[in-house]
Order: C-alpha cells, then sequence, then structure tokens
C-alpha cells in the first residue's frame, strides 16, 4: 500500500514541473486552489465545523496573516443531496502557489504558537476525523470566460 507521504511528494513533484519554467526551478507565482469536501456522520456536521473552527481553521487564518493563503472560505449546503453525491463540508483555499498548496506544511509551523496542549489538539482531531465519512481534495483552476 502506497504510503500518503509518498504519495503527497510524489504529487508536490508533479505539480512543480508543471508550475515551473523549463530553465528554473522556482514555482510560479499564481494563486493554487484546492476545494476541501467532508462528508460526514449524519447529525455530526455541526460538531465537525465547530471543530474545524476550533482547531484548524485558527492555523490557515495565520497562514493567511503570512501571506501564505490569500484566501479561505467555507460552505455547507442549506438542502441534502442524494447519499453518493453528498457533502456536508467543504472549504475552498487560495494559496499563494502550488507549492504552498500540496502538503499540510503550511499550517504545521503554527501548531505549537498556537496550540501549546498538543496533546489535546490531537485528541481533537482524532475525534473530528472520526465523524468524517469521507473527505476529498480537489485542486481547481478558473476558466477565463470571454
Amino acid at each position: 500500500m502506497l504510503n500518503f507521504k509518498l504519495l503527497a511528494n510524489a504529487i508536490l513533484i508533479f505539480f512543480m514541473v508543471l508550475t515551473t519554467k523549463e530553465t528554473t526551478a522556482q514555482p510560479k507565482e499564481e494563486p493554487f486552489t484546492v476545494e476541501y469536501y467532508y462528508k460526514i456522520k449524519w447529525g455530526y456536521a455541526n460538531d465537525f465545523i465547530d471543530l474545524w473552527k476550533k482547531n484548524h481553521f485558527p492555523l490557515q487564518k495565520k497562514a493567511l496573516e503570512n501571506g501564505e493563503i490569500l484566501s479561505i472560505t467555507a460552505e455547507k449546503p442549506i438542502m441534502h443531496s442524494g447519499e453518493d453525491t453528498r457533502w456536508d463540508f467543504k472549504v475552498r483555499v487560495v494559496y499563494r502557489n502550488a507549492i504552498l498548496g500540496i502538503g499540510h506544511e503550511v499550517t504545521d509551523q503554527y501548531k505549537k504558537q498556537l496550540f501549546p496542549d498538543s496533546s489535546k489538539l490531537t485528541k481533537d482531531e482524532k475525534y473530528r476525523f472520526e465523524l468524517v465519512l469521507a473527505h476529498w481534495d480537489v485542486i481547481v483552476d478558473n476558466i477565463e470566460l470571454k
């Protein structure tokens, strides 16, 4: 079974290649947008969102303040869809570039500063992900309309 870190690194390398010129290994400073979708156990969506806002959003806000993230928006559906297409929470993050948008390193650097009790954070985050039935990340690109 493929290790998640190995897969994340492979994706990172892929996007580095896509976002660089042949003559340099520096990424383009183009915004990189990812939408994170979560399908939560029935009846627990608000618990999940509250924990996300308490534990994960402050990390993203810190990256926003430091310019690593350009914008963060979150949405939840007002009405439900069919079970196979249902999602309960979506976060859209626009990163400064693709390098920052792959992996979690962009927010990891703020964990000790914002959450000195790392064992509580770990426990809360474990519970938050126990509520998740499915999770997917979608890299999106804007289409210019003329």
